[in-house]
């Protein structure tokens, strides 16, 4: 078996739902890597600064997790990709013994540069914004050209310049088993002219990758071998988005070409599976695709039957350090009054450490003294439920059950609880 690479196990059945044109796009398979390999469909917990926040790694492990994902950008920053690579890269360096992503700093072009949330939401829901807008208060700390982006640091205000040569080589540094190619993200609301030039110029960059994937590769000799994906932009324009995937998709550079996609940008959640879908019609059935920032049950459902294979976000750790819990039965906040003296489960049913440890008392007590298990606790069952909803939609693929798993498991989460109103996605 390959030591690398992608392996299609299983299709979804023609029954379900996820079939635009041709074969159901929905399926099962293997990502191989060197540190080990990951089944799909697969939920990757987010470590941005080489931790799951407030979580030891063994913890991640033990919640079921099959890989992290970091965040070159943050990392660059700090401690230094230099230092990580002499430390024997991320894996190392965070003691995660699985494979490891990292995403190229192309968030950061929209996040820092425009200073609005990693959600969109009320604040891009204003009309006749202009390309170059920032959010309120907030000062531009990135600006694009058509070689790069000049970044100030969030942290001490330092400037830095990232090309897609810089996110290949920190990328290198850092070690993981799967880099993206540097891209520029848009949000809904940028305009078709500034779509288009932004997808021209990621499509550049994306062959300025490939080289410098290359050559590094050749000149780090003896390092475990990483995989590159290409990442597919386009917003909301199916042309575009289709345009990139058959680009990207066919885009070799003197015989490298990616290994595996991501599919990023801005996307409008009632379309997700829509524009996946046109995405996953146009790439190579023999590569991996990744679904840059959703963690949502519904949205993983539409995802999965649109050909995605993995997913990362960092929602599960941030809402737990809010004290927000996911259960089969929709999201509660534990510090509400009615959980001061209630010695259940925190989930029942649940089987991770929290759950199996502690009651809804003891996390609603820890998070009013603001001891600082609450985080802890909270992110082990986050992440627990998020890894192991996805890979119940796994199973549920290989087994003859995915209809009969998304009815229920969709039922029960959003009956009467809670839904997400945000007007769309990043990633």
């Amino acid at each position: 078996m390959d030591t690398t690479g992608f392996t299609l196990r299983t299709r979804l059945e023609d029954g379900a739902h996820g079939k635009l044109t041709g074969a159901p796009l929905g399926r099962t398979g293997v990502i191989h890597t060197p540190h080990g390999d990951i089944e799909t469909p697969a939920f990757i917990p987010v470590g941005t600064k080489a931790t799951v926040k407030a979580v030891l790694p063994e913890s991640v492990a033990e919640l079921g997790a099959q890989a992290v994902l970091a965040n070159a950008y943050h990392l660059y920053l700090q401690p230094g990709s230099d230092i990580i690579d002499e430390a024997g890269g991320l894996s190392t360096f965070m003691n995660w013994r699985g494979p490891t992503y990292t995403d190229s700093g192309g968030f950061q072009v929209l996040s820092l540069g425009s200073g609005f949330k990693k959600v969109l939401s009320e604040e891009f829901s204003g009309k006749g914004k202009n390309d170059l807008d920032v959010a309120p208060s907030k000062e531009r700390l990135a600006n694009v050209d058509d070689d790069g982006v000049w970044f100030r640091s969030h942290l001490d205000g330092s400037v830095h310049r990232f090309t897609p040569e810089i996110s290949m080589k920190i990328q290198h540094e850092l070690g993981a088993d799967i880099m993206f190619a540097f891209d520029e993200l848009t949000t809904l609301l940028n305009s078709r002219g500034y779509q288009e030039e932004a997808l021209e110029r990621t499509r550049r960059w994306a062959e300025r990758c490939l080289a410098a994937h290359r050559e590094l590769t050749a000149e780090r000799e003896g390092k475990p071998f990483q995989q590159l994906f290409g990442v597919i932009q386009g917003a909301q324009y199916e042309d575009l988005r289709r345009q990139a995937a058959r680009d990207l998709g066919a885009m070799e550079i003197d015989g490298q070409r990616f290994d595996g996609f991501g599919i990023g940008g801005a996307l409008e959640k009632e379309n997700l599976g829509t524009i996946v879908g046109w995405v996953s019609e146009e790439l190579p059935e023999d590569r991996a695709r990744h679904l840059l920032g959703i963690s949502e049950p519904d949205d993983f459902f539409a995802a999965v039957e649109a050909g995605a294979d993995t997913f990362d976000c960092v929602n599960p750790s941030r809402v737990a350090r809010n004290a927000a819990i996911y259960s089969p039965d929709g999201r509660f906040n534990v510090t509400r009054q009615q959980f001061k003296r209630d010695f259940g489960r925190l989930v029942p049913g649940c089987k991770c450490y929290t759950c199996t440890h502690f009651s809804r008392a003891y996390l609603h007590h820890a998070f009013k003294a603001k001891e600082m298990i609450s985080s802890t606790l909270a992110t082990i069952h986050n992440e627990y439920y998020t890894v192991h909803l996805v890979a119940g939609i796994r199973r549920a693929m290989e087994e003859g059950t995915y209809t009969e798993f998304k009815k229920e498991t969709l039922g029960r989460f959003y009956a009467g609880n809670w839904g997400r109103v945000d007007s769309g996605i990043l990633g």
